[in-house]
């Protein structure tokens, strides 16, 4: 594994640096929030880095600091979520907005990110928001996590589309959306409630 590269950075352009590490030269994937932090090229820079391996290629991702790749590292673990779009997310959202968005439910803020619609929002929040509250606490100080409340006919909206996405049927979701009172629920709670039904 190859934990970071120090070296001369001899490139920078949108979604791509290039860092000289002692005569070797290495093509990173970049967060635009990654680009704008970067010194001028022919500086000396640190990048905290993930190796992706597949069948056909390696990619080397950068990040300028050791919080931006725990969440892209969180991100591709979510069904759906690819190393391009989890880039993309982070370049949309700084790793303190993603923490504060992924824990306060806050959908609107994951979709302004390219190729993000409400359902995969959705999962990202439900799959991640333990797992944030756990691994990146230092994240949430100091910042205002309250739940995003949303209208009932909205929020019946984005729990069928959630448990949808889960592999139930639309029939199956409405079904134990009627069983529950969602008013006073966030999208999330009112998910788990859901899924309680379903599976009781």
């Amino acid at each position: 594994m190859i934990y970071s590269l120090n070296g001369i950075l001899l490139e920078k352009d949108i979604g791509t640096a290039v860092i000289d590490c002692n005569g070797v030269g290495f093509a990173v994937s970049i967060t635009s929030n990654c680009l704008s932090l970067l010194p001028d090229v022919g500086d000396r820079v640190l990048l905290f880095t993930h190796l992706n391996v597949r069948e056909d290629a390696m990619e080397l991702i950068g990040f300028c600091d050791p919080d931006e790749r725990d969440c892209y590292r969180l991100l591709t673990g979510v069904s759906g979520v690819g190393p391009k779009m989890a880039l993309s997310i982070l370049s949309e959202l700084s790793p303190e907005r993603f923490a504060v968005s992924v824990v306060s439910g806050d959908q609107a803020s994951l979709t302004k990110a390219s190729g993000v619609g409400a359902k995969l929002a959705q999962r990202i929040i439900l799959e991640l928001k333990d797992k944030v509250q756990k691994e990146l606490p230092a994240l949430l100080q100091g910042k205002s996590v309250e739940p995003v409340r949303q209208g009932q006919g909205e929020k019946s909206a984005e729990v069928i589309g959630a448990l949808m996405a889960l592999g139930y049927t639309q029939h199956e979701a409405k079904r134990a959306i009627g069983h529950i009172d969602i008013a006073d629920m966030t999208v999330e709670q009112a998910i788990k409630a859901a899924l309680v039904q379903l599976m009781g």
